[in-house]
């Protein structure tokens, strides 16, 4: 989820308010404590969204309800109209999976296109689109890195190739800031 610094962020107030209106609840009034304690479940609630464990739980749901007819006895594993669970899926965490996910599913469609192209339903299937996009030899030569380089070292030089390169500078290059993001992005996807 591209949010999840945003949900942590809210979860830490809604805790520190927590603690904050248990302490005055018990004070003052059980009337604060009831707040206190939606402050809590709310807290708790986002909690559990951000450890994951709410879409797996969600997605082993929808997986058992498919593998029976819908009324809780066995069926054929297809759900109610004929949809069941996606071998492929994944919950959604971030653009970093999604582009993952897509580039696996390039490779699979290039490998079967290689293995003859055809899928049993005596159609051709379309060709697929090259990832555009430097080799990671490329991008680390247009950071100036040697392939031993780890993260840290590719976020530094992209940092400083992009001071560098950025169209908003003096000495700034469109076409080069391109380059530069493009050979970030093939370094920090792989």
């Amino acid at each position: 989820m591209q949010y999840d610094r945003l949900t942590k962020g809210i979860a830490v107030v809604f805790g520190v308010l927590t603690a904050v209106l248990t302490v005055v609840g018990l004070l003052s009034s059980p009337a604060v404590l009831f707040l206190a304690l939606m402050f809590g479940a709310s807290t708790y609630l986002m909690y559990y969204h951000l450890s994951g464990r709410m879409a797996a739980s969600v997605y082993e749901r929808v997986e058992q309800r498919a593998a029976t007819d819908g009324r809780g006895a066995p069926g054929d594993g297809r759900g109610g109209f004929g949809a069941g669970p996606r071998e492929e899926w994944e919950p959604p965490r971030d653009g970093r999976a999604r582009r993952t996910a897509e580039r696996v599913r390039q490779e699979r469609a290039r490998r079967q296109q290689a293995r003859g192209g055809r899928q049993g339903t005596g159609r051709r299937r379309q060709p697929v689109q090259q990832a555009s996009g430097p080799t990671p030899a490329e991008a680390y030569d247009r950071l100036d890195l040697d392939p031993s380089a780890d993260e840290s070292d590719v976020k530094q030089a992209y940092r400083e190739r992009v001071k560098e390169t950025h169209p908003d500078t003096d000495s700034g290059n469109e076409r080069e800031f391109k380059r530069v993001k493009a050979a970030y992005e093939t370094l920090t996807d792989e």
